[in-house]
């Protein structure tokens, strides 16, 4: 049986789980709802305040579609309650950003500035002090959301490994290069 997806899903107070006969199961909470449609080999079931997941077969794509859906339904739930935050740091000379609404206007050293329309799932606050690299902070329910936008922002300038310049995850540590004097 697969490790994580035998694990039943304990459900916190003031979460709502409601799952239909075409095996899609909403999450309701404090912060939002969330949807998931589950393949309908992985049978999703709710009784005293657990969710359980059981597959049909023991074929290898069932198996790795229980831990799949398990974990998916989790980040269900710690999203309703708790929410998810993701904080990006802008390392270079002149890097700007600044969040009107949710448009997002960047300056990474390009000729140009660069606007990001971002989903109204996803909130967002940029944070500029002076000495400080400036942030970008990111919060929604949605991990899978939350994660692709971050991931489409650091893409825009991915950090370089010799000076480290470019959008990187605060506290992500970068493998940094030794420049031309490492020849020597």
């Amino acid at each position: 049986m697969s490790r994580i997806g035998k694990l039943p899903i304990a459900i916190p107070e003031g979460v709502e789980i409601k799952v239909s006969d075409t095996n899609r199961v909403t999450v309701k909470g404090k912060l939002g709802e969330l949807e998931q449609l589950v393949d309908p080999a992985i049978s999703v079931s709710v009784d005293d305040g657990e969710i359980k997941l059981e597959r049909s077969t023991e074929s290898k794509n069932h198996k790795s579609k229980h831990g799949l859906y398990r974990s998916l339904i989790m980040n269900m739930v710690v999203g309703v309650t708790e929410g998810y935050e993701i904080v990006q740091e802008l390392v270079g000379v002149g890097y700007k950003a600044d969040a009107k609404g949710q448009l997002l206007d960047l300056s990474l050293g390009y000729s140009h500035h660069i606007f990001m329309e971002l989903p109204v799932e996803v909130k967002i606050e940029t944070v500029t002090e002076r000495g400080k690299n400036p942030l970008i902070k990111l919060k929604s329910n949605d991990k899978q959301l939350i994660g692709q936008v971050a991931a489409k922002i650091r893409s825009l300038r991915k950090p370089e490994p010799y000076k480290g310049k470019g959008i990187k995850y605060q506290g992500e540590e970068l493998r940094r290069k030794d420049g031309k004097t490492a020849a020597k």
